[in-house]
């Protein structure tokens, strides 16, 4: 029955899984449990500082007396940084009139979904990804979930959304993806985006447009081969269709800090300016002047860079060849290759197993529970991020470990996994 005390979106909304896990692994720190935390979506700041330009730019800033309000829009320094910023480091050519600064990227998430959408209207969302559901109830949308799956890196293809972009209001795309640390190709994205483009052909002058906001919070993240690729470079006509949603909480392990920005259609823009405005869901004044400098310090971005993104590498790459090591061995476990971002998506295929105190895991929240327990490895199902299936995918976050604490948390895993029994032979390590 629905809650009389508040309002019908209010009785519907449903609390973070991220959160509730967390309280699982402070419980078990606080029993003195070495724990190694897989599951924020966060950096350390003894793991991952950031950068000491931009610390040194908020207390100059703060010092000199920049701490009455800044303009709604954001300072006029920082929009022409962005668009530099983004001239210089992705060939796109966006001025002042098409950036927002907001407190952080979800602000602008929710300042795009509230300005395109009308109660009713669609939304299309890849899943597994990150709280598309929760800003669907926000809204008031009707959400179509595509679900994706690890042979496709769980990324949608253009075949996928065929179907389900026709009428629709928002396409939501991310990448490099949180959870699963994948990223789409060239090619990959420019079929969606030829799709989205023939979509809006296909509409009469009376209907509106489809809108593709395009999530790329961890663009600057990428390892290996692994190019980041937007919609309009690769496809220009993709302009006034496009919102950008940025900032620095990723790339610069500055969560705290709250600046984002939004970027795209100036006729858009300025609307979301007006509802950030009214909420305000503005960044702080000095972090903003602070970060236009560092915007603009190309030297010091690529210094930052060359450690933070070996770190996070190292972490990442450390527990893929450590989980296929396992696999070698014989355990039902498997992983993605990490492309992006600061997440690993792997697979504990342990349903049905048997743990020595005689729990049956059953679901994926068994097995976390078991693996948290036994191991002292707190991970994330891919249920917090939509997927309903009860597959063993989870999302392994390493911004809060030390490159230390994960050779120790694979030998636990082993023994974990070694004491379960799965019934058959073939199922269980030799």
């Amino acid at each position: 029955m629905r809650d009389p005390r508040v309002s019908a979106m209010a009785d519907g909304l449903i609390g973070s899984e991220i959160l509730r896990i967390a309280a699982d692994v402070r419980a078990m720190l606080a029993q003195g449990a070495e724990v190694c935390n897989l599951t924020v979506g966060d950096f350390a700041p003894a793991e991952f500082p950031a950068p000491k330009e931009l610390v040194d730019g908020i207390v100059d800033a703060l010092r000199a007396g920049e701490t009455n309000y800044p303009p709604s829009d954001g300072v006029a320094q920082l929009r022409k940084a962005v668009g530099d910023f983004y001239r210089d480091w992705l060939g796109l050519d966006y001025g002042i009139d098409s950036i927002l600064v907001t407190g952080g990227s979800r602000p602008g998430l929710y300042a795009s979904y509230l300005t395109v959408i009308d109660p009713g209207d669609t939304v299309v969302y890849p899943v597994p990804s990150w709280n598309n559901n929760h800003y669907v109830h926000l809204s008031g949308a009707h959400g179509i979930p595509v679900f994706c799956h690890a042979g496709d890196a769980f990324l949608p293809t253009r075949a996928a959304l065929e179907e389900a972009v026709r009428g629709a209001r928002m396409l939501v795309l991310n990448s490099p993806l949180n959870p699963s640390g994948t990223a789409f190709t060239a090619g990959q994205l420019g079929e969606i985006c030829d799709l989205v483009l023939e979509e809006n052909a296909r509409r009469g002058p009376d209907e509106r447009p489809l809108y593709l906001l395009y999530d790329s919070v961890y663009w600057m993240l990428t390892f290996g081969a692994t190019e980041h690729v937007n919609p309009v470079s690769l496809r220009p006509e993709m302009r006034d269709y496009t919102i950008f949603i940025d900032g620095i909480s990723k790339s610069f392990a500055s969560t705290g800090v709250r600046v984002g920005w939004i970027v795209g259609p100036a006729d858009l823009v300025k609307r979301m300016a007006s509802l950030v405005g009214h909420v305000g869901a503005w960044a702080p004044r000095a972090e903003q002047i602070a970060v236009a400098r560092l915007l603009g310090d190309r030297a010091a971005i690529e210094s930052y860079h060359d450690t933070m993104l070996s770190e996070v590498f190292a972490r990442l790459e450390a527990i893929y060849e450590g989980l296929l090591a396992l696999r070698g061995r014989g355990f039902p476990v498997e992983a993605v290759m990490p492309m992006g971002a600061i997440y690993l998506s792997a697979r504990f295929e342990l349903h049905g197993a048997a743990t020595p105190e005689g729990q049956t895991l059953r679901t994926n929240d068994d097995i976390r529970h078991y693996l948290l327990g036994a191991a002292g490895m707190a991970i994330v199902p891919f249920q917090a991020f939509g997927l309903p299936d009860e597959s063993g995918w989870f999302r392994l976050s390493v911004g809060a470990v030390s490159r230390g604490e994960i050779a120790p948390m694979l030998q636990r895993l082993e023994s974990a996994l070694a004491a379960l029994h799965f019934g058959t032979a073939s199922a269980a390590a030799a």
